[in-house]
């Protein structure tokens, strides 16, 4: 996955000078960051802990409108997590008073099938 990432990021960026780019891949863990002279800063590590895997990551890079973009994350067993974003990321609205009353009686009364 991390080297289908990489490789999809570098065509991308295929006129990008390459400032620093490290990988160092193990059975049971892994790490690599990319950096290049277009502002994109990609760092991801991974550690596999019994039959899962927890990665960590960051990624950075600058807007075609010159905003500086951020996105922190970890992936597990819960999937993947947003922990932190710059310009923080869309949330959506709240869920409609008439769907959780909804919602909840469903809860309550499980089908018999």
């Amino acid at each position: 996955i991390a080297f289908a990432c990489l490789l999809a990021l570098a065509y991308a960026n295929e006129d990008a000078a390459i400032l620093r780019n490290e990988q160092e891949v193990n059975v049971d863990n892994f790490k690599y960051a990319l950096k290049l002279d277009n502002s994109v800063d990609v760092e991801q590590q991974g550690q596999l802990h019994g039959e899962e895997w927890k990665v960590n990551g960051q990624q950075a890079w600058t807007s075609p409108e010159g905003v500086p973009v951020s996105i922190q994350y970890v992936a597990d067993e819960n999937g993947y997590q947003v922990v932190s974003a710059n310009p923080p990321l869309p949330t959506p609205p709240p869920i409609p008073e008439a769907i959780q009353r909804a919602l909840e009686w469903i809860a309550a009364h499980p089908s018999k099938d």
